[in-house]
């Protein structure tokens, strides 16, 4: 996809009203603490995942399908994890700034 699509999608995505532009700050702040803590998990499960795929990949007695399976596993994590991406940056954009999160276990 070249820079001048990807500008075309920016520009449709300005001009749609945010789904979250009718909702209260406090809603908006809520809201995107728990996105941040989502995306934080998420994260680190992927992180486990792909280190998992990488010490099989090194393990020549793992099968080739059990590599596929670990291989689409991670694959499917970071779908997921790029459309919550996007949610949490449209709910960041509504809020207009981030708010502070204490790391896990922090609070």
């Amino acid at each position: 996809m070249s820079d001048a699509d990807w500008s075309e999608i920016n520009d449709e995505k300005r001009e749609r009203p945010s789904r979250y532009s009718l909702m209260q700050e406090s809603e908006l702040e809520a809201l995107a603490v728990a996105a941040i803590r989502e995306h934080r998990h998420l994260i680190a499960a992927d992180e486990a995942v792909y280190e998992e795929w990488t010490r099989a990949s090194a393990d020549p007695s793992i099968s080739a399908a059990l590599l596929k399976s670990l291989q689409d596993e991670y694959v499917a994590r970071q779908k997921k994890s790029e459309a919550q991406q996007e949610a949490l940056s449209e709910i960041i954009d509504a809020l207009g700034y981030i708010p502070e999160v204490a790391p896990d276990g922090e609070e």
